[in-house]
C-alpha cells in the first residue's frame, strides 16, 4: 500500500515533466516582431530533431479560450528560424503565448500588448524606444589573439527593464568573422550561434524588435553591393529579423515602421553600396555612379518622405551622415552625389521634422548640421553595445559639429522618448550605461525642426 500511494504522489510531477519540451529543442527565442493592431509576429529557432512546431495563444486569464496554430512549413534543417504571424487579435489587449514542440509545451509563457487605435481618437501615445549597435560577442575559437573583443554582454538583461514600446538594432547586431563570411554556412551559423546565447533571452522577448544592418553582420569589414554572399545574407536577415517587409523586387532590406505619430524610415546601407574607394568625384563633380543607397531605395525614401506626415522622421542609417570629420571613417557624406541629392530634396520638397538614428563609431553623440535658412539636421549615434570601446582621437575631438555634452566613450545604449500635446512635440535622447545610468542627454522640440 505504501509503495502504491508513494506512485500516485508522484505521479503528477512526472507527467508535468514529461509534458515539457526538453530545453535543447529550442535553440533560441522567443522574439517578438511587429506587434500592431490586430496582429504580432513571433519568432524562434528550433533544434534539428524537431518534427511538428506550433505556437498558442490567448488572452490575458482567459488561456481556456486559446487559439493554436501549427506551423506547416519545413523544419529538420540544420537552422530551423520560424516566425508566427498571427492574426485576428483584438486592439489594445494583452496576450501571453506559448509553443508546442512535438506536441510537448515549452513552459515558457510570454506575453505582449496590441496596439491601441488613437488616430481620430485621442491625442497621440507618449512613448519610448531604445536602440544600439555594434553587439559583439566573444567565440574564443574564432576571435583573433589578444584582449576578447567584446565586453560585458549583461546590457541587455539592463535594457530588459526598460520600459519600451520597442527596439532598433542599428546594425552590427553580430559580427562575422573569417570562419563565418568566407562560407553561407558561416553566415547561417554566426546568426543562429549568437542569437541562441541565454543573456539575450529576457530582452528579445520584452519589446518588439526591428532591425537593420552595417557592415559586420552583412559581410566582411567595409563590405559592399560586391560581396558575393549577399544574397544569402539577405535570407538570413530576413530568417531572424521579422520586420515588416525587406526591400522591394527581392533585393535590399530597407522598410518603414510607424509607432504613434512617428515614422522609422530602416534603410540598407550595403546591399547597393559602391566601394568606399571609389571615387567620390570626377572632374571636380560628384560622381553620379558612386552608390550608397542605390536608385530604387533613394527613390523609395525620398517618396516616402514626402507622404509622410509625422512631426518626426526618423531615417535609420547604418553609418553616420552629417560629420564633417569622416576621413577615416565610413559616412554618407563621402558619397557626394546620393549625400547631395538626398539635402538637395529635403530643402526643395520642405520636409519637416528630419532626425537620423546611426551606429558604427564605437562611441556615442549627437552631431548637427546647419543649413542657411532651414533647421539644423541632427544624427543621434548609439554605439557600442557589447563591441569595443573607440574613442575619439585628432581633430574629431574637439568636433564643432558635436552637440555639447553629448559624447559617450562607453559601452552604451539609447533611450528615446516622445512626448507631449499636439503641435508640441519633443524627443529626450537618453544615452545609458551598462548598469542603467544615464551618461548623456539630449532633446529637442518639434518645432525646432520646421522650415
Amino acid at each position: 500500500m505504501k509503495k502504491l500511494l508513494m506512485i500516485f504522489s508522484f505521479s503528477p510531477f512526472l507527467l508535468s515533466s514529461f509534458a515539457q519540451v526538453p530545453s535543447h529543442k529550442i535553440i533560441a527565442g522567443p522574439l517578438l516582431g511587429q506587434v500592431e493592431l490586430r496582429t504580432a509576429a513571433i519568432w524562434i529557432q528550433v533544434d534539428s530533431s524537431v518534427r511538428k512546431l506550433a505556437i498558442k495563444y490567448w488572452k490575458h486569464n482567459d488561456k481556456d479560450r486559446s487559439v493554436t496554430q501549427a506551423f506547416n512549413g519545413e523544419l529538420g534543417m540544420e537552422f530551423n528560424p520560424v516566425t508566427f504571424q498571427v492574426g485576428g487579435l483584438d486592439m489594445n489587449t494583452q496576450y501571453d503565448y506559448d509553443f508546442i514542440v512535438d506536441e510537448k509545451t515549452s513552459g515558457n509563457i510570454a506575453s505582449f500588448k496590441t496596439k491601441d487605435l488613437w488616430q481620430w481618437r485621442k491625442p497621440a501615445p507618449d512613448f519610448s524606444f531604445l536602440t544600439g549597435s555594434c553587439a559583439y560577442f566573444n567565440e574564443p575559437a574564432f576571435d583573433r589573439p589578444g584582449k576578447p573583443y567584446g565586453g560585458d554582454s549583461t546590457i541587455f538583461e539592463t535594457m530588459a527593464k526598460f520600459p519600451a514600446a520597442f527596439m532598433l538594432w542599428l546594425g552590427d547586431n553580430w559580427y562575422t568573422r573569417e570562419p563565418d563570411f568566407l562560407s553561407g554556412w558561416g553566415l547561417w551559423y554566426r546568426a543562429s550561434r549568437d542569437r541562441s546565447l541565454p543573456v539575450l533571452r529576457n530582452f528579445l522577448k520584452s519589446m518588439p524588435q526591428y532591425a537593420i544592418w552595417d557592415d559586420h553582420d552583412f559581410g566582411p569589414d567595409d563590405s559592399d553591393g560586391s560581396y558575393h554572399l549577399k544574397d544569402i545574407s539577405r535570407k538570413i536577415f530576413m530568417s531572424y529579423w521579422p520586420n515588416p517587409s525587406y526591400g522591394e523586387n527581392g533585393k535590399g532590406i530597407y522598410t518603414k515602421v510607424s509607432y504613434g505619430d512617428v515614422d522609422l524610415f530602416l534603410t540598407d546601407d550595403r546591399y547597393f553600396r559602391s566601394a568606399n574607394d571609389l571615387r567620390d568625384s570626377i572632374d571636380g563633380k560628384p560622381n553620379p555612379n558612386k552608390h550608397f543607397f542605390g536608385r530604387t531605395q533613394l527613390d523609395w525614401l525620398k517618396n516616402a518622405l514626402a507622404y509622410s506626415e509625422a512631426p518626426f522622421k526618423l531615417i535609420a542609417i547604418g553609418s553616420q551622415v552629417l560629420n564633417p570629420i569622416h576621413k577615416e571613417f565610413e559616412s554618407l557624406n563621402r558619397f557626394s552625389a546620393e549625400y547631395t541629392e538626398l539635402m538637395d530634396f529635403l530643402n526643395a520638397q520642405r520636409i519637416d521634422g528630419v532626425i537620423f538614428l546611426t551606429g558604427d563609431r564605437h562611441h556615442s553623440e549627437v552631431i548637427k548640421a546647419d543649413r542657411p535658412g532651414n533647421y539644423a539636421l541632427y544624427d543621434i549615434t548609439s554605439s557600442p553595445l557589447t563591441s569595443g570601446v573607440s574613442k575619439v582621437s585628432g581633430i574629431e575631438v574637439q568636433n564643432p559639429a558635436r552637440v555639447p555634452g553629448t559624447l559617450v566613450e562607453e559601452r552604451n545604449f539609447t533611450r528615446i522618448t516622445v512626448s507631449g500635446n499636439k503641435g508640441e512635440r519633443k524627443i529626450q535622447v537618453e544615452f545609458i550605461g551598462l548598469h542603467g545610468a544615464t551618461l548623456a542627454n539630449w532633446s529637442v522640440n518639434e518645432r525646432e525642426l520646421k522650415h
